[in-house]
């Protein structure tokens, strides 16, 4: 075959060619009533000698000449455009297959974008004893809890003389929906997929009920390995508050409603993961005092509290122990996609999401600092220069916390940003080591890391990528208050005064003695003056 670029072009040169082909026929038959006949020409030989070779040049007629030109045609580019172009619709197509099979209205767990990893904690979203669900199953570093987990399993069915099969069948029958909770479609068969639902879903429920109610009472011995309060509880835990590492919310509440034979089960297991992941609570824990008092203010507040057994349930662990800590009702108001993702004043620019100054500036300027009784973290508040900070609590664990926390709020659009605005605002107090040494001193901060400046760099490192706008921040209306405070100077210079001359008791009482010594002398000047120009009688 042969191929031509231009359409006209090579409907001129096959009319070019006929007209060739008929005047060669006239010529041949005049010249045979002239000449004496050939013999005829065979038939294969006159089939080779009319087939041109594909890359020898075609003589044509020029468009603007009107005059033979010669056609170079190229043999390779026919089949080359094509396999392009079929290639380019099987993408298409494949593209068109994913769009229908994957639901993006019900995706809630997700995989950590790259541009939030940080490569200091990489251990921060990837779980390191663990695996749940679909994402990092099939670790070589986590194979040895799944023999922990079938035995798990065992437990289940034996206490409760149950067949695998209830559970099989009641997960097939919510596969669908579930594949549609996470990111990307699960490349798995339907047998693996529902397999490993309900595997790790009956280990995740006989941890939460364990922890409840006790290891021993579901039948595992006191030293067990897994199944126990000591052990490896601690690292499970910091593995299953991960985004990456999480089961909906539905699969475990169906799991439980099999187990106890009762079908509406609706915020059991949301208390029972409050239960499970309360060692985690970056808070002190208040007595029953304190408790009462704040309770008796919250009735009174707009706020409602968080009702783990609403009818409204959670999207899974992290969302629902998300949404205890922010201790507000289940009703979430979301974000406005066009206004996150703007490229306004105040997204994604490190100069604008500088709230307020740090520690150490904001003392020197007057502003003073208190430890804040309650169990809201988050709830700050700043009165009269003095700011009211709940204490909070810093390990190992709440490392992983804050920045899996921080990557749900960036990646699931129905959610709030109230624990980014937290941690940004944080981020902004704390520059250094003295800032978190003098936090520390007002009992603000309290952590078991090695040093302040590691403290310094976890929260300069947190919302390092985040993408934020200052007017959804609760805390943006404080912050003015703030900045209006330090900015005013006669706050900046009574607190010089009082820093250089009010810092100790010794000091004060130097200060006073020097101002009593100079009221004495300015009397004495006086009379001295005064019995100049008025000599007594």
């Amino acid at each position: 075959m042969v191929a031509v670029f231009n359409k006209e072009l090579l409907s001129w040169y096959l009319i070019t060619l006929k007209l060739k082909e008929a005047i060669d026929a006239g010529f041949q038959a005049e010249r045979a009533s002239t000449e004496s006949p050939e013999p005829p020409q065979d038939h294969d030989n006159q089939q080779q000698a009319q087939v041109r070779h594909p890359s020898e040049p075609l003589e044509g007629i020029d468009e603007e000449t009107g005059k033979p030109s010669i056609v170079q045609v190229r043999s390779d580019s026919v089949p080359h455009e094509s396999e392009w172009i079929i290639s380019i619709r099987e993408k298409l197509e494949q593209a068109r297959k994913n769009e229908a099979s994957f639901s993006w209205e019900k995706l809630s767990i997700y995989r950590v974008p790259r541009s939030l990893r940080d490569p200091a904690n990489p251990k921060a979203y990837i779980p390191q004893v663990v695996s749940l669900g679909p994402y990092h199953h099939g670790r070589i570093s986590l194979q040895e809890m799944e023999e922990h987990k079938w035995r798990a399993l065992h437990r289940v069915l034996q206490r409760h003389k149950q067949d695998i099969k209830i559970y099989l069948v009641a997960m097939e029958a919510m596969e669908e929906d579930t594949r549609a909770c996470y990111e990307l479609p699960v490349s798995w068969t339907s047998e693996q997929f529902v397999e490993m639902m309900v595997l790790d879903g009956c280990f995740i429920l006989e941890l939460f009920r364990g922890a409840a109610g006790g290891f021993k009472a579901l039948g595992y011995a006191m030293n067990d390995p897994v199944f126990s309060m000591g052990g490896t509880i601690s690292s499970i835990q910091r593995d299953m508050i991960m985004l990456e590492n999480q089961i909906p919310l539905f699969v475990l509440e169906k799991l439980l409603s099999l187990q106890l034979g009762k079908n509406d089960q609706k915020g059991l297991v949301a208390r029972l993961a409050l239960g499970f992941f309360d060692p985690l609570v970056p808070t002190e824990q208040l007595t029953s005092s304190d408790r009462n008092r704040l309770e008796s203010s919250h009735r009174f507040s707009k706020d409602v509290p968080f009702d783990p057994l609403s009818e409204q349930g959670g999207l899974h662990c992290l969302d629902v122990f998300r949404r205890s800590l922010l201790h507000k009702g289940t009703q979430q108001a979301p974000r406005q996609w066009f206004r996150r993702w703007s490229h306004s004043k105040g997204v994604a620019d490190k100069r604008s999401q500088q709230l307020i100054h740090c520690v150490v500036d904001l003392k020197n300027a007057g502003v003073r600092f208190q430890k804040r009784k309650t169990d809201r973290f988050w709830d700050i508040k700043f009165e009269n220069g003095v700011f009211k900070i709940p204490r909070l609590l810093v390990h190992d664990g709440t490392k992983s916390l804050f920045f899996n926390l921080i990557a749900f709020e960036q990646c699931h659009m129905d959610t709030t940003n109230d624990i980014t605005s937290y941690m940004i605002f944080m981020d902004n107090l704390i520059d250094s080591a003295a800032d978190v040494s003098y936090l520390h001193y007002c009992e603000i901060i309290e952590h078991w890391l090695g040093s302040d400046a590691e403290v310094a760099d976890l929260f300069n490192r947190l919302c390092q990528e985040v993408v934020f706008d200052i007017n959804d921040s609760y805390l943006s209306e404080l912050s003015k208050q703030v900045n209006t405070y330090y900015n005013h100077k006669w706050n900046a210079w009574r607190a010089t005064l009082k820093h250089r001359y009010f810092n100790n008791p010794w000091a004060i009482v130097s200060f006073v003695a020097a101002v009593f010594l100079l009221l004495l002398t300015s009397a004495q000047t006086f009379y001295g003056v005064y019995s100049y120009y008025r000599p007594s009688s």
